[in-house]
């Protein structure tokens, strides 16, 4: 850990180059590296020493980029995976199986509910989902003898529902499991999960990390600070042998500062192999050189925008942990001081017609299923991700017909605010 600023480890963390070494992180595009004997090989199979072999488990690039999003973090060590739901799939599989148990927050993405509610159940891992309202009690209610892991959002896509770190960690560390804390939104550049209590973060660096929409890509950091050993009935698979390695036991010989990772990636990366292209974590460290300017951008975008639409009349509500009155004002004042991210929600009076209407006069802002990029995008769910659902079933679901999701760019305010005014005037 340096002692530098988050500003300038996102312009330098990471990657220290030598006299003579390239002055940007070098793209190792290769798949496999060359040794000079077989005992050298030898080692790092064994774990005995540090280095490469194969790129589907670890690549110079790849790492150089992982360590400054630990560093970002506060953690200890990190890795980058294929995608965010890859990310969250081996967070969480890391300390599960066939039996175990997760207590998740119900107001997450979308795709992570099903991973964890849907596939994760085909693998016999069961789920409690909670409220990220719920009281100490409540949340004390969901867990089984069987948890091994709680998870939730920073800020949840796209319900903007902002969890109470602290609360959850105070929970999951009474139980002996740790809390995975998915904090795609804010970036760590406008909170820092661990410094709250969070064992394990994850990301879709594909959102503002990136932040261009150039490439998909995934990130686990591990703070380090969880005692597998103090819970080893829980989790044999750090603090036991590992036959399909050696008989290693990943918590004794790496400690509390890397067993995660290092068995995230001996053994979980080189079965499923979702690892992010060099090509790709090349591009996610051009993004992360300006995160820390990008991100006052954004929420400065967003908090205008969502003064904006709170303030007309054809705007039934407004969604942003940002507004004084918002449901999770106080508790963003407490973990996102320097606000949260550039995403707002808004309900359109008129519904599905409405939506519809306003949608087909945007001139600035594009119609993607994307968010956290440089450009400014806009989704209405009830013609695109949820066309499925009838307007009872969308209601049912918390996504009622007329919601449309923003995602503020880095565009003026005034022209993103100009834009959304006229098509406004289009919605009877």
């Amino acid at each position: 850990m340096s002692d530098y600023k988050l500003n300038t480890i996102c312009v330098q963390g990471g990657y220290h180059p030598g006299n003579g070494e390239p002055r940007q992180i070098p793209i190792v595009q290769s798949t496999t590296f060359k040794y000079d004997t077989s005992e050298d090989m030898g080692k790092l199979f064994d774990l005995e020493t540090s280095g490469y072999f194969y790129t589907r488990l670890q690549n110079p690039t790849n790492d150089y980029v992982a360590a400054k999003i630990a560093e970002l973090e506060g953690g200890t060590a990190a890795m980058l995976t294929s995608s965010g739901q890859a990310a969250n799939l081996m967070a969480l599989f890391n300390i599960c199986e066939c039996g175990s148990h997760i207590v998740a927050s119900s107001s997450i993405y979308g795709g992570t509910f099903n991973l964890i509610s849907v596939t994760m159940a085909k693998m016999g891992i069961g789920v409690t989902f909670v409220s990220p309202d719920a009281t100490e009690e409540e949340l004390n209610a969901a867990f089984q003898e069987n948890t091994r892991a709680m998870f939730g959002e920073t800020i949840a896509n796209p319900a903007l529902t902002v969890l109470d770190i602290e609360k959850f960690a105070k929970v999951a560390h009474a139980h002996g499991v740790p809390l995975i804390v998915d904090n795609t939104f804010p970036t760590p550049v406008n909170c820092r999960p661990i410094e709250w209590g969070a064992d394990i973060v994850t990301h879709s660096t594909t959102k503002y990390m990136d932040g261009h929409g150039t490439a998909v890509g995934g990130a686990i950091v591990d703070s380090g600070k969880f005692d597998w050993m103090a819970h080893a009935d829980k989790y044999p698979d750090l603090c036991t042998p590992d036959e399909s390695y050696h008989g290693i036991v990943y918590a004794e010989k790496f400690g509390m500062a890397g067993a995660f990772i290092t068995k995230c990636t001996s053994q979980l990366m080189r079965d499923l192999g979702c690892i992010q292209s060099p090509q790709n974590a090349f591009y996610l460290n051009l993004g992360l050189e300006s995160l820390h300017v990008r991100m006052q951008r954004h929420v400065e975008n967003g908090q205008a925008v969502a003064e904006f639409l709170q303030s007309q009349p054809k705007v039934k509500s407004v969604s942003y942990p940002g507004l004084p009155g918002d449901k999770y004002y106080e508790v963003a004042q407490k973990y996102l001081p320097k606000g949260g991210c550039g995403v707002v929600s808004f309900e359109l009076y008129g519904g599905r017609a409405a939506a519809e209407a306003f949608m087909k006069r945007l001139k600035l802002a594009a119609i993607e299923t994307h968010v956290a990029d440089a450009r400014t995008c806009c989704l209405n769910p009830a013609t695109s991700t949820h066309r499925q659902m009838n307007d009872e079933q969308l209601a049912a679901a918390g996504v009622p017909a007329g919601l449309i999701r923003i995602s503020c760019g880095l565009e003026d305010k005034e022209d993103l605010i100009a834009d959304l005014k006229q098509a406004l005037e289009g919605v009877e």
